[in-house]
Protein backbone atom coordinates (compact mmCIF):
# COMPACT_ATOMS: atom_id res chain seq x y z
CA UNK A 1 0.00 0.00 0.00
CA UNK A 2 1.29 3.45 -0.93
CA UNK A 3 2.40 5.64 1.93
CA UNK A 4 0.24 8.64 2.81
CA UNK A 5 2.00 11.96 2.23
CA UNK A 6 1.43 14.90 4.61
CA UNK A 7 0.38 18.24 3.07
CA UNK A 8 3.81 19.58 4.05
CA UNK A 9 5.64 16.86 2.12
CA UNK A 10 6.95 19.23 -0.56
CA UNK A 11 8.15 21.70 2.08
CA UNK A 12 10.08 18.94 3.85
CA UNK A 13 11.63 17.78 0.58
CA UNK A 14 12.80 21.31 -0.23
CA UNK A 15 14.37 21.49 3.25
CA UNK A 16 16.25 18.18 2.56
CA UNK A 17 14.64 16.46 5.53
CA UNK A 18 15.33 12.77 6.06
CA UNK A 19 12.02 10.93 5.89
CA UNK A 20 10.76 7.61 7.22
CA UNK A 21 7.62 5.50 7.20
CA UNK A 22 5.55 5.91 10.34
CA UNK A 23 2.03 4.58 10.78
CA UNK A 24 1.56 4.38 7.02
CA UNK A 25 2.79 7.96 6.47
CA UNK A 26 5.99 9.30 4.91
CA UNK A 27 7.14 11.71 7.63
CA UNK A 28 10.29 13.76 8.35
CA UNK A 29 12.47 12.06 10.95
CA UNK A 30 15.34 14.58 11.00
CA UNK A 31 16.02 18.02 9.50
CA UNK A 32 19.45 18.88 10.95
CA UNK A 33 20.26 16.50 13.80
CA UNK A 34 18.19 14.92 16.57
CA UNK A 35 20.35 16.63 19.20
CA UNK A 36 20.01 20.08 17.59
CA UNK A 37 16.26 19.70 17.26
CA UNK A 38 15.87 18.23 20.76
CA UNK A 39 17.86 21.07 22.34
CA UNK A 40 15.93 23.72 20.40
CA UNK A 41 12.73 22.53 22.07
CA UNK A 42 14.23 22.23 25.56
CA UNK A 43 15.98 25.61 25.36
CA UNK A 44 13.88 27.70 22.92
CA UNK A 45 11.24 26.58 20.47
CA UNK A 46 10.80 24.09 17.64
CA UNK A 47 8.01 23.07 15.27
CA UNK A 48 6.88 19.59 14.26
CA UNK A 49 4.71 18.42 11.39
CA UNK A 50 2.30 15.99 13.09
CA UNK A 51 -0.19 15.75 10.24
CA UNK A 52 0.06 11.95 10.46
CA UNK A 53 -2.18 12.11 13.53
CA UNK A 54 -5.85 11.43 12.83
CA UNK A 55 -8.69 13.94 13.17
CA UNK A 56 -12.23 12.67 13.66
CA UNK A 57 -15.19 14.98 14.31
CA UNK A 58 -18.21 13.66 16.24
CA UNK A 59 -21.38 15.77 16.34
CA UNK A 60 -25.11 15.47 16.81
CA UNK A 61 -27.59 15.09 19.71
CA UNK A 62 -25.93 11.92 21.07
CA UNK A 63 -22.29 12.92 20.47
CA UNK A 64 -21.66 13.23 24.22
CA UNK A 65 -22.96 9.76 24.93
CA UNK A 66 -21.05 8.15 22.06
CA UNK A 67 -17.79 9.77 23.15
CA UNK A 68 -18.39 8.88 26.80
CA UNK A 69 -19.08 5.22 26.03
CA UNK A 70 -15.99 4.80 23.82
CA UNK A 71 -13.35 6.67 25.84
CA UNK A 72 -12.13 5.96 29.35
CA UNK A 73 -12.52 9.43 30.85
CA UNK A 74 -15.65 11.45 31.60
CA UNK A 75 -16.30 13.78 28.66
CA UNK A 76 -19.14 15.41 30.59
CA UNK A 77 -16.46 17.27 32.54
CA UNK A 78 -15.00 18.77 29.35
CA UNK A 79 -16.22 22.32 28.73
CA UNK A 80 -16.42 23.90 25.28
CA UNK A 81 -12.94 25.00 24.25
CA UNK A 82 -11.05 22.51 26.42
CA UNK A 83 -9.30 19.18 25.87
CA UNK A 84 -9.02 15.86 27.71
CA UNK A 85 -6.64 12.90 27.49
CA UNK A 86 -8.25 9.43 27.42
CA UNK A 87 -7.69 5.82 26.46
CA UNK A 88 -9.81 3.82 24.04
CA UNK A 89 -10.20 0.27 25.34
CA UNK A 90 -11.84 -3.00 24.32
CA UNK A 91 -14.22 -4.99 26.54
CA UNK A 92 -11.24 -6.57 28.35
CA UNK A 93 -9.80 -3.16 29.19
CA UNK A 94 -6.93 -3.47 26.70
CA UNK A 95 -5.77 -0.16 25.23
CA UNK A 96 -6.63 0.09 21.53
CA UNK A 97 -5.37 3.66 21.29
CA UNK A 98 -4.84 6.76 23.39
CA UNK A 99 -6.18 10.10 22.30
CA UNK A 100 -6.58 13.79 22.97
CA UNK A 101 -10.19 14.87 22.55
CA UNK A 102 -11.48 18.41 22.27
CA UNK A 103 -14.93 19.74 22.93
CA UNK A 104 -14.79 22.38 20.24
CA UNK A 105 -15.37 26.09 20.96
CA UNK A 106 -19.04 27.10 21.02
CA UNK A 107 -18.51 29.11 17.82
CA UNK A 108 -18.43 25.82 15.87
CA UNK A 109 -21.30 23.56 14.93
CA UNK A 110 -19.25 20.43 15.54
CA UNK A 111 -19.15 19.07 19.07
CA UNK A 112 -16.00 16.95 19.47
CA UNK A 113 -12.72 16.45 17.67
CA UNK A 114 -10.54 13.56 18.74
CA UNK A 115 -7.04 12.67 17.56
CA UNK A 116 -6.21 8.96 17.06
CA UNK A 117 -2.59 7.93 16.58
CA UNK A 118 -1.02 7.66 13.13
CA UNK A 119 -2.63 4.94 11.03
CA UNK A 120 -5.52 4.40 13.47
CA UNK A 121 -7.96 6.95 12.02
CA UNK A 122 -9.84 4.52 9.78
CA UNK A 123 -10.12 1.85 12.52
CA UNK A 124 -11.38 4.42 15.03
CA UNK A 125 -13.84 5.87 12.51
CA UNK A 126 -15.23 2.36 11.95
CA UNK A 127 -15.33 1.69 15.70
CA UNK A 128 -17.29 4.86 16.36
CA UNK A 129 -19.73 4.20 13.51
CA UNK A 130 -20.34 0.54 14.37
CA UNK A 131 -21.01 1.27 18.06
CA UNK A 132 -23.19 4.24 17.16
CA UNK A 133 -25.32 1.97 15.00
CA UNK A 134 -25.35 -0.85 17.59
CA UNK A 135 -26.48 1.55 20.34
CA UNK A 136 -28.90 3.38 18.00
CA UNK A 137 -27.40 6.79 18.81
CA UNK A 138 -27.94 9.95 16.80
CA UNK A 139 -24.40 11.14 16.04
CA UNK A 140 -22.37 11.97 12.95
CA UNK A 141 -18.81 10.64 12.66
CA UNK A 142 -16.52 12.26 10.08
CA UNK A 143 -12.90 11.28 9.43
CA UNK A 144 -11.20 14.55 8.41
CA UNK A 145 -7.61 13.35 8.60
CA UNK A 146 -6.97 14.13 4.94
CA UNK A 147 -8.58 17.58 5.24
CA UNK A 148 -6.41 18.90 8.06
CA UNK A 149 -2.75 19.59 8.74
CA UNK A 150 -1.46 19.55 12.31
CA UNK A 151 1.61 21.41 13.57
CA UNK A 152 3.07 21.30 17.09
CA UNK A 153 5.02 24.35 18.33
CA UNK A 154 6.88 23.37 21.47
CA UNK A 155 9.37 24.86 23.91
CA UNK A 156 9.71 27.57 26.58
CA UNK A 157 9.55 30.30 23.90
CA UNK A 158 6.52 28.83 22.12
CA UNK A 159 4.00 31.27 23.64
CA UNK A 160 5.89 34.26 22.27
CA UNK A 161 6.19 32.69 18.83
CA UNK A 162 2.51 31.73 18.69
CA UNK A 163 1.51 35.22 19.88
CA UNK A 164 3.63 36.69 17.08
CA UNK A 165 2.07 34.39 14.46
CA UNK A 166 -1.49 35.09 15.57
CA UNK A 167 -1.06 38.72 16.63
CA UNK A 168 -2.75 37.81 19.91
CA UNK A 169 -0.60 38.55 22.99
CA UNK A 170 -3.33 37.10 25.23
CA UNK A 171 -2.36 33.60 24.08
CA UNK A 172 0.43 33.64 26.63
CA UNK A 173 -2.30 33.32 29.28
CA UNK A 174 -4.18 30.49 27.55
CA UNK A 175 -4.48 27.68 30.16
CA UNK A 176 -3.14 24.20 29.57
CA UNK A 177 -5.64 21.97 27.74
CA UNK A 178 -7.60 25.02 26.49
CA UNK A 179 -8.47 25.32 22.79
CA UNK A 180 -9.58 28.36 20.81
CA UNK A 181 -10.34 29.36 17.26
CA UNK A 182 -7.57 31.45 15.76
CA UNK A 183 -6.20 32.82 12.49
CA UNK A 184 -2.62 32.29 11.32
CA UNK A 185 -1.32 33.47 7.94
CA UNK A 186 -4.90 34.23 6.94
CA UNK A 187 -6.07 30.69 7.67
CA UNK A 188 -8.72 29.90 10.29
CA UNK A 189 -8.05 26.93 12.54
CA UNK A 190 -7.97 25.49 16.04
CA UNK A 191 -5.14 26.18 18.50
CA UNK A 192 -4.71 24.27 21.78
CA UNK A 193 -2.17 24.49 24.58
CA UNK A 194 -1.19 20.83 24.45
CA UNK A 195 1.82 18.81 23.36
CA UNK A 196 3.94 15.69 23.58
CA UNK A 197 7.41 16.91 24.55
CA UNK A 198 7.26 17.74 28.26
CA UNK A 199 7.58 21.45 27.44
CA UNK A 200 5.13 24.30 27.24
CA UNK A 201 3.63 24.25 23.79
CA UNK A 202 0.77 24.48 21.35
CA UNK A 203 -0.79 22.32 18.68
CA UNK A 204 -2.60 23.89 15.73
CA UNK A 205 -4.99 22.23 13.28
CA UNK A 206 -5.63 23.94 9.94
CA UNK A 207 -7.00 23.10 6.49
CA UNK A 208 -4.42 21.11 4.53
CA UNK A 209 -4.47 23.66 1.71
CA UNK A 210 -3.04 26.28 4.09
CA UNK A 211 -0.42 24.03 5.68
CA UNK A 212 2.69 25.60 4.11
CA UNK A 213 1.61 29.17 4.94
CA UNK A 214 0.94 28.23 8.58
CA UNK A 215 4.20 26.24 8.79
CA UNK A 216 6.20 29.23 7.49
CA UNK A 217 4.45 31.57 9.95
CA UNK A 218 6.43 29.90 12.75
CA UNK A 219 10.04 31.03 12.26
CA UNK A 220 11.90 28.42 14.33
CA UNK A 221 13.82 25.13 14.14
CA UNK A 222 11.91 22.42 12.22
CA UNK A 223 12.03 19.12 14.12
CA UNK A 224 11.43 15.54 13.02
CA UNK A 225 10.09 12.38 14.58
CA UNK A 226 13.55 11.51 15.94
CA UNK A 227 13.61 14.49 18.30
CA UNK A 228 9.93 14.01 19.08
CA UNK A 229 10.78 10.48 20.29
CA UNK A 230 13.68 11.50 22.56
CA UNK A 231 11.64 14.40 23.97
CA UNK A 232 8.59 12.27 24.77
CA UNK A 233 10.75 9.54 26.33
CA UNK A 234 12.41 12.03 28.68
CA UNK A 235 8.89 13.18 29.60
CA UNK A 236 7.83 9.55 30.21
CA UNK A 237 5.04 9.66 27.61
CA UNK A 238 3.71 6.58 25.82
CA UNK A 239 4.17 5.80 22.13
CA UNK A 240 1.33 3.76 20.61
CA UNK A 241 2.48 0.59 18.87
CA UNK A 242 5.64 0.52 20.95
CA UNK A 243 4.79 1.05 24.65
CA UNK A 244 1.40 -0.60 24.11
CA UNK A 245 0.00 -2.59 21.20
CA UNK A 246 -3.36 -4.34 21.36
CA UNK A 247 -2.01 -7.33 19.40
CA UNK A 248 1.71 -7.62 20.15
CA UNK A 249 1.82 -6.13 23.67
CA UNK A 250 -1.74 -5.79 25.04
CA UNK A 251 -1.82 -3.54 28.11
CA UNK A 252 -4.48 -1.88 30.21
CA UNK A 253 -4.24 1.77 31.36
CA UNK A 254 -3.18 0.84 34.90
CA UNK A 255 -0.28 -1.24 33.63
CA UNK A 256 0.71 1.56 31.25
CA UNK A 257 0.68 4.25 33.95
CA UNK A 258 -2.29 6.19 32.59
CA UNK A 259 -4.84 5.13 35.21
CA UNK A 260 -5.40 8.86 35.78
CA UNK A 261 -7.27 8.87 32.46
CA UNK A 262 -9.78 6.24 33.62
CA UNK A 263 -13.03 7.22 35.33
CA UNK A 264 -14.88 4.08 36.40
CA UNK A 265 -17.88 6.18 37.42
CA UNK A 266 -18.73 6.32 33.70
CA UNK A 267 -20.06 3.42 31.62
CA UNK A 268 -17.60 2.82 28.77
CA UNK A 269 -16.41 -0.24 26.87
CA UNK A 270 -13.92 -1.98 29.16
CA UNK A 271 -15.13 -0.25 32.32
CA UNK A 272 -15.94 -3.43 34.30
CA UNK A 273 -12.61 -5.08 33.50
CA UNK A 274 -10.71 -1.94 34.48
CA UNK A 275 -12.67 -1.53 37.72
CA UNK A 276 -11.44 -4.99 38.72
CA UNK A 277 -7.82 -4.09 37.90
CA UNK A 278 -8.16 -0.81 39.78
CA UNK A 279 -9.27 -2.69 42.88
CA UNK A 280 -6.68 -5.49 42.77
CA UNK A 281 -3.78 -3.58 41.18
CA UNK A 282 -2.02 -4.67 37.98
CA UNK A 283 0.40 -7.60 38.05
CA UNK A 284 2.90 -5.64 35.94
CA UNK A 285 3.59 -1.94 35.51
CA UNK A 286 5.43 0.26 33.06
CA UNK A 287 8.57 1.66 34.71
CA UNK A 288 11.36 3.97 33.78
CA UNK A 289 14.95 2.84 34.17
CA UNK A 290 18.40 4.33 33.81
CA UNK A 291 21.49 2.38 32.80
CA UNK A 292 24.51 2.60 35.09
CA UNK A 293 26.86 1.39 32.35
CA UNK A 294 27.64 2.70 28.88
CA UNK A 295 25.09 1.24 26.44
CA UNK A 296 21.86 2.26 24.75
CA UNK A 297 18.70 0.25 25.49
CA UNK A 298 16.42 -0.53 22.56
CA UNK A 299 12.88 -1.79 22.04
CA UNK A 300 12.73 -5.57 22.56
CA UNK A 301 15.76 -5.95 24.83
CA UNK A 302 15.27 -8.21 27.88
CA UNK A 303 14.99 -6.83 31.42
CA UNK A 304 16.47 -9.00 34.19
CA UNK A 305 16.19 -8.96 37.97
CA UNK A 306 19.34 -8.42 40.03
CA UNK A 307 19.55 -12.25 40.18
CA UNK A 308 19.62 -12.57 36.40
CA UNK A 309 16.03 -13.76 36.03
CA UNK A 310 14.18 -12.51 32.92
CA UNK A 311 11.34 -10.30 34.21
CA UNK A 312 10.36 -8.06 31.31
CA UNK A 313 11.08 -6.38 27.99
CA UNK A 314 12.19 -2.88 27.04
CA UNK A 315 9.48 -1.02 25.11
CA UNK A 316 11.39 2.25 24.47
CA UNK A 317 14.98 3.32 24.98
CA UNK A 318 17.43 6.04 24.03
CA UNK A 319 20.45 8.08 25.10
CA UNK A 320 18.63 11.04 26.67
CA UNK A 321 20.06 14.24 25.12
CA UNK A 322 19.04 16.52 28.01
CA UNK A 323 20.08 14.16 30.80
CA UNK A 324 23.16 12.66 29.15
CA UNK A 325 22.34 9.14 30.34
CA UNK A 326 20.75 6.07 28.71
CA UNK A 327 17.09 5.70 29.71
CA UNK A 328 14.23 3.41 28.85
CA UNK A 329 10.71 2.19 29.55
CA UNK A 330 9.49 -1.36 30.05
CA UNK A 331 7.04 -3.59 31.89
CA UNK A 332 8.14 -5.48 35.00
CA UNK A 333 6.31 -7.33 37.82
CA UNK A 334 4.72 -5.04 40.41
CA UNK A 335 7.25 -6.10 43.08
CA UNK A 336 10.13 -4.73 40.95
CA UNK A 337 8.78 -1.20 40.45
CA UNK A 338 10.20 0.64 43.46
CA UNK A 339 12.60 3.44 42.35
CA UNK A 340 16.17 2.42 43.09
CA UNK A 341 15.53 -1.29 42.47
CA UNK A 342 18.52 -2.85 40.71
CA UNK A 343 17.83 -4.56 37.37
CA UNK A 344 19.80 -5.59 34.30
CA UNK A 345 19.23 -4.72 30.64
CA UNK A 346 20.53 -7.30 28.19
CA UNK A 347 22.38 -5.44 25.43
CA UNK A 348 23.81 -7.65 22.67
CA UNK A 349 23.79 -10.66 24.98
CA UNK A 350 25.40 -8.93 27.96
CA UNK A 351 23.47 -7.74 31.03
CA UNK A 352 24.17 -4.08 31.80
CA UNK A 353 23.55 -2.71 35.29
CA UNK A 354 20.52 -0.45 35.57
CA UNK A 355 18.03 0.75 38.15
CA UNK A 356 14.36 1.70 38.27
CA UNK A 357 13.68 5.44 38.33
CA UNK A 358 10.56 7.48 38.92
CA UNK A 359 8.79 8.95 35.89
CA UNK A 360 9.07 11.37 34.25
CA UNK A 361 12.82 11.40 33.72
CA UNK A 362 12.61 15.11 32.88
CA UNK A 363 10.15 17.67 34.22
CA UNK A 364 10.27 21.37 33.41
Amino acid sequence: MALRTPPLGAAHESRDAKVTEFGGWEMPVEFDSIRTEHESVREGVGKFDVSHMGEIVVSGPDADELMNRLTSNDVRTVDAGTAQYAAITDSEGVILDDTMLYRLPESRDEEFLFVPNAGNDVAMEERWESHRDEWNLDATVENRTEEYAMIAVQGPDSADLVAEATGDDALAELPNFAAIDTTIAGSEGLLARTGYTGEDGFEVIFPSADAEAVWEAFDCQPCGLGARDTLRMEAGLLLAGQDFDSEENPRNPYEAGIGFAVDTDTEFVGRDALAAVEESGPDERLVGFELDERAVPRHGYDIQSSDGEAIGTVTSGTMAPTLGVPIGLGYVPADHTEPGTDIGIVVRGEAKDAHITALPFYER
